[in-house]
């Protein structure tokens, strides 16, 4: 995941704990299988949802997407990673590294490690498990597609036809 990836993610995962006078609920709704299945209905069974990237997406690449998404001193600690972030962003609030014209990151292989997304990235910088890694991450990922191309894109249909398969 890219580092724009990180910085997308809306307020509700970005390490906001509950106060710790308050007990976590404890519902369980559904038993999971050792397949990784969960029942859904009349013995059918429910596929977790597996995050992917989309490829020609990039909605992650849009690192300023104002106040409903957190600012990089709200995500990093490090001085450094708040400075790198920073110098990412375009005058168009798109990263530098990606081109618009190919929907491709320039720098992909070499992409800083908040550019990633991947389970240990979501759980040093916002404490997310690698057990809710998918879901978060697929969440996110909709926030941040309808936040940049809109609820009704053709980016949001591609990303939820991917993780449905």
């Amino acid at each position: 995941m890219s580092r724009a990836m990180l910085a997308a993610v809306p307020y509700s995962i970005a390490a906001v704990k509950p106060p710790a006078t308050e007990k976590p609920r404890q519902v369980q709704l559904s038993q999971k299988k050792a397949s990784g299945s969960s029942t859904a209905g009349f013995g059918a069974r429910k596929k977790e949802t597996l995050w992917q990237c989309v490829t020609n997406c990039g909605a992650c690449c849009k690192l300023d997407k104002g106040t409903s998404f957190p600012s990089p001193e709200e995500i990093f600690e490090d001085p450094a990673d708040i400075q790198l972030y920073k110098s990412l962003v375009g005058s168009d609030g798109w990263c530098m590294h990606y081109e618009k014209s190919t929907r491709t990151c320039s720098i992909y292989a070499d992409r800083p490690y908040f550019c990633r997304v991947e389970p240990h990235v979501f759980e040093n910088l916002y404490g997310i498990s690698k057990k809710k890694f998918n879901n978060e991450a697929c969440s996110s990922c909709i926030d941040t597609i309808k936040a940049v191309y809109g609820s009704r894109s053709e980016e949001l249909e591609k990303f939820k036809n991917a993780i449905r398969n």
